[in-house]
């Protein structure tokens, strides 16, 4: 870092993102990327919405407002638009975080959640998962501290049922709970029918994963109207003009072909159990993922080897060194094909 970087930032140990190669060509199943490409009316709509490109985009984003609330039976007021959901994240730690009221969320997470809390230096506590790896409710009730909880859990792809999540809106009335639901659409049930029962509650969506625009950079937080414009005056705080013309035009496309998505998560999700059958009788362990990726580990191989000789063999999976799930890789769900050339080339790994 430079001599004038500050030394309240200086500690900070940003995000790491998965790896994205250039040059050589490879199964990229490391980020979580959906396996097909957007409807083609999507990429459709933003290039019209580039011809517009010498005006600001609408900092209401009122077009994509509107059709989310249809799609979800709500309101306008009860989104908020944002360049990609860890955007309404930062955005929530700002917010309803400060020294006084401190964070909790799982040991095993998204990666995000401790840098975001050491961004804004807030106080933070990691609640351990439990030896299988899952969420044990009672350790969120009467948390006296903002609750961050991903459902489904990343990188278990682990998911909490709605009413466990609604227990803990229940034992925390004084207290936003923040539902990551980045992966819902693969399985797990939603908490936004809640956000009309529960005035604290916040509810994270990306367009990334389920709706295959990961290269958009689009998200949204769904709450109690009051929530909202709490996260609307950070926003217009920061940047009103968060979403470009395109990225907006393409959502809204999205939201009208979004039996398209849907088909393609169910077909992912066939995928993954596919996959997970495979893999356990290659003899992995692989825990109940509802998100659209694996998160597995062998006996007889260690996570990090596994994952250095699938890259050598042109596969991408992700790695992570932390003590508790470093025999583990995460493994996103791509192609049928892909799926079948990961099984053959962990086939020849085992048996060399």
């Amino acid at each position: 870092m430079s001599r004038f970087f500050s030394e309240k930032y200086a500690e900070l140990k940003p995000y790491v993102p998965g790896e994205q190669p250039q040059g050589r060509q490879f199964i990229k199943l490391n980020t979580n990327e959906n396996a097909f490409p957007p409807h083609p009316a999507v990429t459709e709509a933003a290039a019209e919405a580039a011809k517009s490109l010498h005006l600001y985009s609408d900092p209401e984003c009122r077009i994509l407002r509107e059709k989310l609330a249809e799609r979800y039976s709500l309101t306008p007021e009860e989104f908020v638009i944002v360049n990609g959901s860890d955007e309404v994240l930062n955005f929530a730690f700002m917010a309803f975080c400060d020294r006084h009221i401190p964070v909790i969320f799982p040991d095993i997470t998204y990666g995000f959640y401790p840098v975001f809390a050491k961004l804004n230096n807030i106080p933070y506590t990691e609640i351990p998962l439990q030896e299988d790896l899952t969420i044990r409710v009672r350790d969120y009730l009467q948390a006296a501290a903002t609750i961050f909880i991903a459902n489904p859990n990343a990188p278990t792809g682990i998911a909490l049922k709605r009413e466990q999540i609604e227990e803990i809106l229940q034992a925390n009335p004084y207290n936003v709970v923040v539902v990551d639901e980045a992966y819902v659409d693969f399985g797990a049930e939603s908490c936004i029918p809640l956000v009309r029962e529960y005035d604290n509650l916040l509810v994270t969506q990306t367009f990334s994963k389920a709706r295959s625009l990961a290269g958009g950079r689009l998200g949204y937080g769904v709450g109690n109207p009051e929530l909202i414009r709490d996260l609307e005056t950070i926003r217009y705080s920061t940047n009103p003009y968060n979403l470009d013309s395109m990225t907006l035009a393409a959502g809204a496309a999205c939201l009208d072909h979004d039996d398209y998505n849907r088909q393609n998560c169910r077909t992912i999700m066939r995928t993954r159990e596919n996959a997970r059958r495979e893999l356990a009788d290659l003899g992995f362990e692989v825990t109940d993922s509802k998100a659209n990726f694996l998160f597995a580990r062998h006996p007889g191989i260690g996570g990090e080897e596994l994952y250095l000789r699938l890259k050598e063999r042109g596969i991408l999976i992700r790695h992570f060194s932390v003590e508790r799930i470093k025999d583990y890789n995460r493994i996103s769900v791509g192609t049928e094909e892909q799926m079948e050339a990961l099984v053959a080339a962990i086939k020849e790994i085992l048996n060399a």
